[in-house]
């Protein structure tokens, strides 16, 4: 779909694209990357689902403050209500963490700054040290934090409010969280430590399956179906050259997306084509936005951290696979 350019902003990479429809048009904000793996956000808009019209020659959104110092990455998109959110990492070389804007009309921008819990390692050990239902790994996988924040990434909200409340998905490895809230404002410091403290209560997904076991993400915005939430995240197991990233899918009940309905026991797909084996970063299939036409639903991701690509499939015949592995 789209490779990088000549442009300064984009002359590194392009890679895991936010995707929405709307005015009859696909809007695609990626992760652009500058040598020296600076990156902010890109524009461009797409006719129809694989045929890209237009490409801003400048970014959408830039680094404004502390904590953006070394990039804005990853985003996603949704509108709820009357405003469209996008979320995205807020990367100062140390930290990395899940921030937010938003817009009435996608081209004026408000920040929201870090949305997810900036708990120092130490202090987040100290919080879950008595919770008997979290994995091991939530110590291991998070120790090289010590000295910062923990990272919290893959921030992704749910297009509609759920139970009147806007919902999201975080991850603090290797689980998939889900927070929500009334307004954005509740998101306190103490709002977090209280979250943290009983963190096993807002897992939506663990790692279950071989494609999956070192730890799962965030990945595209929840589709809406008749069964259930139908999630499209990502999923690390141990490749032959390193990680290997592949695409998951799973079902989640549309009043608490904390219970799973249904998961494919194997990838929705993995790295197979050249650009996705061979890259920035090779073996990796990296989805994060979807635009559904009729029954074909098409998946917007970077390849290899380094280009965008898209596949599809249809919605009906994924859904019934899924179904058939009813949890």
């Amino acid at each position: 779909m789209l490779r990088k350019s000549e442009l300064e902003f984009e002359n590194e990479g392009v890679l895991n694209p936010a995707t929405i429809v709307d005015g009859g048009k696909i809007h695609m904000f990626y992760r652009a990357v500058r040598k020296g793996n600076y990156s902010t956000i890109g524009y461009c808009r797409l006719s129809d689902p694989t045929t890209v019209e237009y490409c801003s020659e400048a970014p959408a959104l830039s680094p404004e403050n502390e904590t953006e110092t070394h990039g804005l990455e990853d985003p996603r998109i949704v509108k709820i209500d009357d405003t469209f959110y996008l979320a995205y990492i807020a990367y100062d070389s140390k930290d990395a963490l899940g921030a937010c804007a938003t817009s009435a009309d996608m081209n004026t921008w408000r920040r929201q700054g870090i949305i997810v819990p900036k708990i120092k390692y130490d202090r987040f050990v100290e919080l879950t040290k008595d919770n008997k239902n979290l994995s091991k790994q939530y110590a291991t996988d998070n120790y090289n934090m010590i000295n910062n924040v923990v990272m919290d990434k893959d921030l992704v909200f749910f297009p509609r409010r759920v139970n009147g409340k806007i919902a999201f998905f975080h991850r603090i490895k290797p689980d998939i969280q889900v927070a929500s809230v009334n307004d954005m404002s509740e998101l306190t410091p103490a709002f977090w430590e209280d979250y943290v403290a009983h963190l096993d209560e807002h897992i939506a997904l663990r790692p279950k399956y071989d494609h999956e076991i070192k730890y799962i993400g965030g990945g595209c915005p929840p589709v809406e179906t008749e069964h259930g939430w139908l999630v499209i995240y990502h999923g690390v197991s141990d490749g032959k050259k390193g990680f290997e990233y592949c695409a998951c899918a799973a079902l989640l009940d549309l009043d608490d997306p904390r219970k799973e309905i249904a998961r494919l026991p194997y990838p929705l797909f993995k790295p197979e084509e050249d650009y996705e084996l061979t890259g920035d970063v090779d073996d990796v299939v990296f989805p994060t936005g979807t635009a559904l036409f009729g029954d074909t639903l098409y998946i917007y991701y970077g390849a290899a951290d380094d280009i965008i690509a898209v596949a599809s499939i249809s919605l009906d015949m994924l859904l019934a696979e899924l179904l058939t592995h009813f949890k």
